[in-house]
């Protein structure tokens, strides 16, 4: 699924668009970003080092989470409610492509409940556990 698909799913619009293609496997998903170094959070974090800040990280893991989604939230608005056991363990930076696997630990709806972990070149970049309501 490419960005002109995932918008059939998710609200969010450049520069929020944070997911470049998404595939289901199995009952997980497996979103993937690469970072071009030119994209707004980069201006200033840092000059002349530039870092994704943690935060996009977390918001890259959340939408990465969409697709688990994906019959269900059509109409509805997503909302993160909750991150936990969130872990930063490596820095992603300009070229890299990371990847996103998620997978959903538990449903009541409105409630959902998934876990994503980010991976650079195979390497843990960044994990989570999300929560959200559907609206």
């Amino acid at each position: 699924m490419n960005r002109e698909e995932i918008k059939k799913i998710l609200p969010h619009r450049e520069p929020m668009l944070l997911i470049d293609e998404i595939e289901k496997q199995g009952n997980c998903s497996v979103g993937r970003y690469t970072v071009r170094g030119d994209e707004w959070f980069l201006q200033g974090h840092f000059p002349g080092h530039p870092i994704v800040p943690g935060v996009i990280l977390c918001e890259m893991m959340a939408q990465s989470c969409c697709l688990l989604l994906q019959d269900t939230i059509k109409g509805r608005l997503t909302l993160l409610l909750k991150m936990d056991n969130v872990k930063i363990k490596q820095s992603v930076v300009p070229k890299d492509t990371v990847e996103f696997k998620c997978e959903l630990i538990n449903a009541k709806d409105p409630f959902y409940f998934a876990t994503s972990t980010a991976y650079v070149n195979g390497k843990v970049c960044a994990s989570g556990e999300f929560s959200f309501a559907l609206k």
